[in-house]
C-alpha cells in the first residue's frame, strides 16, 4: 500500500518539514509545563498558538483543542488537497477514515464539567453532544474532509495510530475501500497529564529515552495524517503486525512476548528479515521498564548496524498519536535518507549492553534507507509493529 500524502502538527511545528528539521537538528521542542490548570513542574511537547486559533465558524460547534489540531493537521503539506483529489476520483463513499487516539476530545468535557451552567447540566457553548465521545474527533475530520466511507477510531492507547495503519490496509486488501485517511490525534489534557503523574510515569526534567538518568515520559500532543491507496508511492506500507499479551493494566511484559509477536507478523507480511530494516523508530518512553524491554529485543532481533532512533525527547508522548509520529519519521529516513538520533539523552544505558549501544544513535546520520520499521508499545499489552519501504 502507498502513502501518498501526510500532515501534521506537532510541537516542532506545522509540516513534516519542520518536524524533518527538528530532527535533524537533534533538537527537543520540549517546553516547561505552562499550560496545566493546576502546576505541575514537567515538560511538555506543547503546539505552540494552537488556543488562538479557533475553528472557522462553519465548524463552531466542534471547537476544541483536539479538533484545532486536527484541522491545522489537515491544512498542512497539501493533504486536504490531496484527499479531495481521490474523494473526486473515486467517491466520498470509497475514501475511509482510522483515527488513532487515547482521549479523543476529552478536554473539551473537562472544561464542560469544571464550568456548569445554573441549570446543573454543560454550558450552552460545549452541549454538543457529538464533541463529547471517543470517536468525536474521527467524526469531525470525516465532515470535514466530505468523505463518507467506513470510519473507525482505535483506542489502544500509545499503539493507536500505528493500528490504524494496519486497519487501513486490511480494508484495502479486501476491497471496502479504495483510499484509506489514517490518522492520529491527541491533545494536552489534564487527565492524561495527571493520569501519568499518578501513575508516577512523568519526569520533572524533559525526557531522556534510552539514558541511565530517564525517569519517565514528558506529555505531548499533535495531529498527524497519511493517505493509504493501492499501488505506487513516495513510499510504501509493507507490512505491520499487532499483538496483545495481556500481561499487565499498564506494565509491559516482562521478556516483550507480545512485542516480539507483532514484530514476527510485520515482517512476514513484508517478507523481509529483521537484518533488512535499515532504520528503526522505538517506541522509547524514558520509562525505566519500557526501554530496558525493548533494548532486549532490538538487540536479539535486529542486526547490529540497524540506525535505531528514540524521538520522544523532540516532541514528547503524544499518546495515541504517537504511532503517526514514528511512522512519519520512517517516511522522513526512505525520502532523504535522514535518521533521526535521540534527543535530549546524553548517553546509552550501559546496562543494555554493547548491541543495543551500538544500534541505537544519539546523533542523526545520513544513510541509504530502503526499510524502515516502528515500534509502538502501549498499556494493556497492545502492541504494533509496522514495516515500510522505499518506493521501487
Amino acid at each position: 500500500m502507498a502513502v501518498v500524502a501526510q500532515g501534521l502538527v506537532c510541537a516542532a511545528g506545522r509540516g513534516i518539514d519542520a518536524y524533518a528539521a527538528t530532527l535533524r537538528d537533534n533538537r527537543s521542542a520540549l517546553t516547561p509545563n505552562d499550560w496545566s490548570r493546576v502546576p505541575l513542574a514537567c515538560s511538555i511537547g506543547r503546539v505552540a498558538g494552537i488556543e488562538d486559533e479557533p475553528l472557522p465558524p462553519a465548524w463552531a460547534d466542534w471547537d476544541c483543542r483536539a479538533t484545532r489540531l486536527a484541522w491545522s493537521a489537515l491544512q498542512s503539506d497539501g493533504f486536504a488537497a490531496a484527499v479531495a483529489a481521490s474523494r473526486e476520483r473515486w467517491g466520498a463513499a470509497r475514501i475511509g477514515l482510522v483515527l488513532g487516539t487515547s482521549a479523543s476530545t476529552i478536554a473539551a468535557s473537562e472544561l464542560a464539567y469544571r464550568e456548569t451552567a445554573a441549570d446543573g447540566g454543560f454550558p450552552p457553548d460545549l452541549r454538543f453532544e457529538p464533541l463529547h465521545t471517543l470517536h468525536g474527533v474521527t467524526d469531525f475530520v470525516a465532515r470535514a474532509l466530505a468523505i463518507a466511507g467506513p470510519s473507525a477510531t482505535v483506542g489502544a492507547a500509545c499503539a493507536s495510530s500505528a493500528k490504524a495503519y494496519a486497519q487501513a490496509e486490511r480494508w484495502l486488501r479486501l476491497g471496502l475501500a479504495d483510499a484509506v485517511v489514517v490518522g492520529g490525534v491527541d491533545a494536552l489534557s489534564e487527565s492524561l497529564l495527571f493520569g501519568f503523574h499518578s501513575l508516577q510515569l512523568v519526569d520533572a526534567a524533559p525526557c531522556r529515552p534510552c539514558d541511565p538518568r530517564r525517569a519517565g515520559i514528558s506529555v505531548g500532543e499533535a495531529a498527524g495524517f497519511a493517505l493509504l491507496q493501492r499501488g505506487a508511492g513516495p513510499w510504501m506500507l509493507l507490512g505491520h503486525g499487532e499483538a496483545n499479551d495481556a500481561h499487565h493494566m499498564s506494565a509491559p511484559h516482562p521478556q516483550g512476548l507480545g512485542a516480539e509477536l507483532a514484530l514476527d507478523a510485520a515482517l512476514a507480511r513484508a517478507g523481509l528479515d529483521a537484518a533488512a530494516i535499515d532504520y528503526l523508530s522505538l517506541h522509547a518512553t524514558a520509562t525505566p521498564r519500557n526501554d530496558t524491554i525493548e533494548a532486549a529485543l532490538v538487540a536479539r532481533r535486529y542486526a547490529p548496524d540497524v540506525h535505531a532512533s528514540a524521538t520522544k525527547g523532540a516532541c514528547g508522548h503524544t499518546m495515541g498519536a504517537s504511532g503517526m509520529l514514528q511512522a512519519l519519521a520512517c517516511g522522513i529516513a526512505l525520502r532523504d535518507g535522514l535518521c533521526a538520533g535521540n534527543p535530549g539523552s546524553e548517553a546509552v544505558d550501559p546496562a543494555f549492553g554493547p548491541v543495543f549501544a551500538r544500534q541505537l544513535h544519539l546523533r542523526p546520520a545520513q544513510r541509504r534507507v530502503r526499510h524502515a520499521a516502528s515500534h509502538a508499545f502501549g498499556f494493556g499489552g497492545n502492541n504494533c509493529v509496522l514495516v515500510f519501504g522505499a518506493a521501487s
